[in-house]
Formats: structure tokens, C-alpha cells, sequence
């Protein structure tokens, strides 16, 4: 039981040993949803954790979020989030991600936790604006990654909610990844994977995804789209396919919700939604959430 292990010092093989035992303790505490008050003691008082080269440490908040997002603990996150703004989105140690950036945002689209999403975008917004990129925007490494932001992440997964949630909050859609592909040549793969699986899902990223991007984003997919015009109108549809090859502007819909969301700050966003003058059913997503 988590609340059995004590530190009780040691060296070498022993210490590693502990150290093992206890970081499985605090993991299994926020497995199994533990109250905020008892993994805070266990993470400062009682939990340590193996860094290479034989250094002992401490969960720091950066790194017990990461197990909040897997287990989706959501007072927990928001506890983090709250007393350590800063800290909670700082760079993990390396035991943790082998990339030295922060890597909260593509952990919450990878495992769809919309809600702490929202909170680590509200507390994004909260720091000062030289920073608010380098999250956002933030790269994974090319190894791993991919050089992915949260953003291709969203895209490669299908997440309508959080796609929206990064584009409102100001996360770029034109960045490449290490392949040269931006948020929609990898969402128009995922279309294009046969058999059309999830259609409707990835349908409305791309709607979404048509609010945000610059009407002359330069795309790796678009040669393809114009090679094999009649298997792309039959997946996209005529309209969005002649919008997304420049054969014909934005659809006047496209146009207004290119111009009311750009009036929505980011610090208002998604709740602004609700007050645009639009029907219910022609709102990109029906985000209910709490801030």
C-alpha cells in the first residue's frame, strides 16, 4: 500500500531499490485517485525517484501533473495547476522526457484529457507572453516525436475538442514538423487512410482546423490533393476541397467564422463561444467546460 513506504536512507544498489518501490507507490496513489492532501504529502515527504548518474530526487509538481494527465486526476491537476503555475509547467527530468521542453500539452491530446487540457491552456495564458509559445508551440523531439507540436498531435489522433482548444488558446497551425508536414497535411493523411474510418470526426478537425489557418498556408499535401482531384472531392466534398487548392475562396460560412473567432481572445476562449450570434448547430463544438 502507497502509504506503507518510508524513506529510510541507503546508497547504491539499496537506494535505487527504494527509490523504485516508492515511485511505484506514488504511481499507483494517483492510479487509484488518492485525495489531492495525501499524494501532496506523499510527493514532499515521502517519494523519491532514480535520475541517472545516481542522483535521488523528488517528484517535482511538473512531474506528478504528467501522472495526474495519465490517470486523469483531475482534482490533482487542478491542485498543481493552481498552487504551482510555473513550476507544474516546467521542464520534467530527463527520466521522464528525453526532450528538454515541457511536455504536458501533447500528453493531455495523446491521452484525450480535455479538461486538464483546458486548465494547462488557462494557466498558459497566465504566463508571461514570452513564454505562452514555447508551450503552445512546442516541439517534440525529432526522435521520438516526430518534431510534433501538440497541435499535429490533435490532428494525428483526431481529437476535435482538443484541436479546437489549442487553436483558440493561440497555438500556431503553420509549424512543420522533422517531415516537413504542418497540422493539415497530417490531418489529410488520416483522411485519406483507407477504410474511412472516424470520417465524421475528422471532417469537423479540418472545419475547425479551416477557421485558424491562413488562407495562403503552404501545405506538402496539396500537389497530391490536385493529382487525385475526384478521390479528394469524394472524401472532402466539393467545397472544402476547391477552398483547401485555392480553386474557389472560403465559403461565406468559413468567412464570417474565420472573422467572429478571431474576436475572441484567448482568455475567453471556449465560453465566448456561446455569445456568437449563430445557431446552435452552426457552432464548431459544444465546449462545456468548467475554468
Amino acid at each position: 500500500m502507497p502509504w506503507s513506504v518510508r524513506w529510510v536512507g541507503g546508497c547504491g544498489a539499496q537506494s535505487q531499490k527504494q527509490c523504485k518501490k516508492s515511485s511505484f507507490a506514488f504511481y499507483q496513489a494517483v492510479r487509484d485517485l488518492l485525495p489531492v492532501w495525501f499524494l501532496e504529502d506523499m510527493r514532499t515527504m515521502e517519494v523519491f525517484h532514480w535520475e541517472d548518474g545516481g542522483k535521488v530526487s523528488v517528484y517535482s509538481p511538473s512531474e506528478a501533473l504528467l501522472y495526474a494527465l495519465v490517470h486523469d486526476h483531475q482534482p490533482y491537476a487542478r491542485h498543481l495547476l493552481t498552487k504551482f503555475p510555473q513550476s507544474a509547467l516546467a521542464v520534467p527530468s530527463q527520466s521522464f522526457s528525453c526532450c528538454q521542453s515541457a511536455p504536458h500539452l501533447a500528453m493531455a491530446v495523446r491521452y484525450n484529457r480535455v479538461r486538464v487540457l483546458f486548465r494547462i491552456l488557462k494557466a498558459i495564458q497566465a504566463l508571461p507572453p514570452s513564454d505562452r509559445a514555447g508551450h503552445l508551440d512546442r516541439q517534440g523531439c525529432s526522435r521520438v516525436e516526430g518534431g510534433k507540436t501538440a497541435l499535429h498531435m490533435a490532428c494525428e489522433l483526431v481529437r476535435p475538442e482538443c484541436l479546437l482548444l489549442l487553436l483558440g488558446h493561440g497555438a500556431s497551425p503553420c509549424l512543420q514538423d522533422s517531415a516537413g508536414n504542418t497540422p493539415l497535411d497530417t490531418l489529410l493523411q488520416q483522411i485519406s487512410h483507407m477504410p474511412a474510418a472516424n470520417m465524421r470526426a475528422k471532417l469537423l478537425c479540418l472545419d475547425c482546423l479551416f477557421f485558424f489557418v491562413p488562407q495562403d498556408l503552404k501545405f506538402a499535401m496539396k500537389q497530391q490533393l490536385l493529382d487525385n482531384r475526384q478521390q479528394w472531392q469524394d472524401l472532402l466534398g466539393e467545397n472544402r476541397f476547391q477552398c483547401l487548392v485555392g480553386l474557389a475562396p472560403p465559403s461565406l460560412f468559413v468567412g464570417a467564422m474565420r472573422v467572429l473567432i478571431r474576436t475572441i481572445s484567448p482568455e475567453h476562449f471556449p465560453e465566448a463561444l456561446d455569445n456568437l450570434p449563430l445557431p446552435h448547430f452552426l457552432k464548431p463544438l459544444d465546449l462545456k467546460l468548467e475554468s
